[in-house]
C-alpha cells in the first residue's frame, strides 16, 4: 500500500512508524505559536498535511495512548475516519478530558494514524435476521467477567 503525502507550508514533518512493529504513525500539530486546551475544551489542530490513499483503504486517526492516560488529551470523536476520496488538510480534533489545562506545542506529536484496508457493503434489506444464542442483548448484559 502506498501512502501519498503532500507537506504543506506550515509543516516540518512526515509521519513515520516510531518503530518497526508500530501499527500506527505519528501525526504532528503543524502550528507556530503553543496553543492551549482548557479543561473540556476543544480545537482543531492542523497537521499540514493532505494524504492520499489508495481505493479500498481509509486512515484512522487516533489518541496517542501517552498524552490519554498522562494529561486527558484525547479526539472529541475517538477514532476519525479519513475516506480514500478525501483530498483536504489533515487535523486533528483534540479535546481535553481533564481538570488541568494543556498546552500542544508546535511540532507535538498530537495523534496518530493508522492505515486499514475497508470495504462498502452491499445493502441487502430483509425481513427478520438469523436467530443467535446472544440475541438482542448488549450494554453489558454478557455479565462482568
Amino acid at each position: 500500500m502506498i501512502l501519498k503525502i503532500f507537506r504543506m507550508e506550515h509543516n516540518r514533518f512526515v509521519p513515520e512508524y516510531k518503530t518497526e512493529g508500530a501499527a500506527g504513525m505519528d501525526l504532528c500539530a503543524a502550528i507556530d505559536e503553543p496553543v492551549t486546551l482548557q479543561p473540556l475544551e476543544r480545537k482543531l489542530i492542523p497537521t499540514g498535511l493532505k494524504i492520499e490513499l489508495e481505493h479500498g483503504y481509509e486512515a484512522q486517526i487516533r489518541p496517542r495512548s501517552g498524552l490519554s492516560i498522562k494529561h486527558g488529551i484525547s479526539l472529541i470523536n475517538c477514532v476519525g475516519t479519513i475516506d480514500e476520496d478525501y483530498r483536504g488538510e489533515v487535523c486533528i480534533p483534540v479535546v481535553n478530558l481533564s481538570n488541568e489545562a494543556y498546552t500542544i506545542n508546535p511540532d507535538e506529536r498530537v495523534a496518530q494514524m493508522v492505515i486499514a484496508r475497508c470495504e462498502q457493503a452491499k445493502i441487502e434489506v430483509v425481513t427478520e435476521l438469523t436467530e443467535t444464542v446472544r440475541g438482542a442483548g448488549g450494554f453489558g448484559s454478557t455479565g462482568k467477567l
